[in-house]
């Protein structure tokens, strides 16, 4: 209502996104409470009819109100204002070699297929292939509210046990790979940056992409000289794209870098001990002498791997994203 909002069209855009975003929430929640009193009205008429079959179809819906239900009040736990952004998720092959790339792979289709469970937009931003198999690197945006307040829970490392098929011997290894999860912003003003910071390179791109790529010096590196922080995008079909990517990844990666000093400043502050994450092997994928996917963190544990691996993450991602409020609320407590 302020006749001067948009005197700054950038403080404007991000009023009516913040007020969108509020709405679509307020909604949801008024639209969970509006079925449950058409539900509660309509088990009334049925009651008072004697009408059975009438009462077990809006059983049926009460069931699917109740799950729709659960699934708002878990989407609560995304506590922070980057909760319901959407994600910059990395994955870095560890060691293990060929193995470790060709696990980066896996668990890039895993994500990928997780996300379009959910009805998120998906595309790699970045890739650096591996000599024989699979990817070093490779960096994914995830599109979809909440997408941030998701992938959180998976950041760190991830270990596979199994027969290695690269291996003539085919005798078991063990891979690991890390997870990065970023909050993906494109809001300029959420972080400044002094251009003379940045060293900003350009070379032929090695990835996938057709003659375009290939001929051109469309790919770009860019260096936060402060921090040490680098970004690279090459699957981009202009140079100019690419740039724009890589710059939102050195500001995704000094985001997370503030909120992580945040997190560990209000721990210091509560007495929460703070564990060091992006070292931490968070979950095991086991394929010999059993199958077993576990996640050290909770205890969680599933035989399954296959279905795990095809992207059925969401038992684990909410497990372990309830047992980090129960621990933050006991600290509280304590």
């Amino acid at each position: 209502m302020q006749p001067d909002l948009w005197s700054d069209q950038i403080e404007a855009q991000e009023a009516t996104r913040r007020l969108s975003s509020l709405k679509e929430e307020v909604e949801e929640w008024n639209g969970l409470a509006r079925r449950a009193r058409e539900l509660s009205e309509l088990l009334g008429l049925a009651s008072d009819e004697g009408d059975a079959l009438l009462q077990t179809e809006i059983r049926a819906d009460v069931e699917q109100l109740s799950a729709d239900l659960h699934r708002s009040e878990f989407r609560l736990l995304f506590q922070g204002e980057y909760g319901s952004s959407d994600a910059l998720l990395a994955i870095h092959a560890g060691a293990g070699g060929t193995d470790s790339q060709e696990w980066t792979e896996r668990l890039l289709r895993m994500y990928l297929r997780w996300a379009d469970s959910r009805g998120f937009k998906s595309r790699v931003v970045d890739s650096s292939p591996g000599e024989e198999a699979g990817f070093k690197s490779v960096t994914v945006e995830v599109a979809g509210r909440y997408a941030y307040g998701y992938l959180r829970a998976e950041r760190g490392v991830h270990r596979l046990v199994r027969l290695s098929p690269f291996d003539a011997a085919h005798r078991r290894h063990t891979s690991f790979a890390l997870v990065e999860v970023l909050p993906s912003i494109d809001d300029p003003t959420q972080i400044d940056i002094d251009p003379n910071d940045l060293r900003i390179d350009t070379f032929r791109s090695s990835s996938a992409g057709g003659q375009h790529v290939n001929k051109t010096d469309s790919a770009v590196r860019i260096v936060h000289i402060p921090t040490g922080i680098v970004a690279t995008c090459q699957n981009e079909r202009s140079q100019a794209q690419n740039r724009a990517m890589a710059l939102k990844v050195v500001k995704a990666r000094l985001l997370e870098r503030e909120l992580q000093e945040r997190e560990n400043e209000q721990a210091r502050l509560k007495g929460v001990h703070v564990s060091a994450e992006w070292g931490n092997q968070i979950r095991s994928y086991v394929m010999h002498p059993y199958t077993m996917v576990k996640d050290h963190r909770t205890g969680h544990e599933r035989r399954d791997i296959d279905a795990v691996l095809d992207g059925d993450l969401d038992d684990f991602i909410e497990i372990y994203l309830r047992s980090t409020i129960d621990q933050l609320e006991m600290a509280q407590g304590q």
